[in-house]
């Protein structure tokens, strides 16, 4: 369809509000360009959008909504998370979101998907998320792990995930056992920082509330009233997915989370994480998430990629040996 020019006028005209909307050097308005595939042009409080019709239009509505959010200074991650909400607006809009106690009042789900997987994760004893880089699967996992423990729920949080190689071969690595595998798990740590607070966390490792480990660690234990998060479990084998499956006691919840595009086992071994969704479907108790490209909540060229290789892994699977 032929390109399409949308005109905006923003008012009433400020523009500290103009400023802050655009960013330093207008990157703000290159993220909006990029989200819609538009071009923007720009002169005072005019604004005109060009590219296919329907996503100019949707690009002219960011551009009001922003403005009236740009009252204070809007990041690149504010513009970023923003575009990814108003995606989903309508069909978000209509569900009543559950609330996490962690020190970022402002965290939830950003699209329907992401909704539902933090209502699963406090209803089921386990659930699955399943879905490509970026759509919180992990960090969503670990604010409900946060949220159970601050309310009591659980007594620890125990997060663990196979220290597999991502296609590389690392070679030797200096120091014990536990520097060998940290750099495994530092994602785990990262979301933990960020939700809880670098000495708050620091304080739970030292009381053993909180503990991170490989999974060849879960072998031979009962994890009893604990909240469990196994990431990156597309690496885990089959076997090790059914043991760390059957490391839940009592009063304990499961997540597991994985993206089955991103397995880094060796050829000709099975992903534990695609067998179990097989298998466990139609388990009641258990809980599955599949999230899209859709659902990335970082940067918007980033769903593009995503949706890019879905694409080209869909047309080479007729011809695949």
């Amino acid at each position: 369809m032929k390109a399409k020019s949308v005109e905006v006028v923003l008012s009433p005209v400020d523009n500290q509000r103009l400023a802050n909307l655009c960013g330093a050097l207008d990157e703000n308005l290159r993220q909006i360009e990029t989200a819609y595939d538009v071009a923007i042009a720009r002169r005072g409080e005019r604004f005109s959008v060009r590219g296919h019709p329907a996503q100019s239009a949707q690009a002219a509505q960011a551009l009001q909504h922003f403005y009236a959010e740009a009252g204070e200074h809007l990041s690149v991650d504010a513009i970023q998370l923003g575009l990814v909400e108003l995606g989903q607006l309508a069909e978000r809009g209509q569900v009543n979101q559950p609330g996490l106690l962690t020190r970022k009042p402002e965290l939830h789900g950003r699209t329907p998907r992401q909704v539902q997987y933090l209502r699963q994760i406090q209803e089921h004893d386990i659930t699955f998320g399943i879905g490509p880089a970026g759509t919180g699967k992990t960090y969503l996992a670990v604010a409900s792990a946060v949220d159970a423990f601050e309310r009591d729920q659980v007594s620890r949080i125990v997060l663990t995930r196979p220290a597999v190689e991502a296609g590389e071969r690392l070679g030797f690595l200096p120091g014990d056992l536990a520097q060998k595998v940290d750099p495994y798990l530092r994602p785990l740590y990262d979301a933990l920082y960020d939700l809880m607070g670098f000495d708050k966390v620091a304080k739970l490792f030292e009381r053993q509330a909180i503990e991170i480990a490989p999974l060849a660690y879960m072998r031979g234990r009962t994890l009893n009233h604990a909240f469990i998060i196994l990431d990156e479990a597309q690496n885990t084998t089959p076997e090790q997915m059914k043991m760390f499956l059957t490391r839940i006691g009592i009063g304990a919840r499961a997540v597991v989370t994985g993206d089955v595009t991103q397995i880094d086992l060796g050829r000709g071994m099975k992903s534990g994480l695609i067998e179990a969704a097989r298998i466990l479907r139609e388990v009641r108790g258990i809980a599955f998430t599949e999230f899209l490209a859709e659902d990335v909540v970082r940067h918007p060229l980033v769903a593009r990629i995503v949706a890019a290789y879905e694409k080209h892994e869909e047309k080479r699977e007729p011809g695949a040996a």
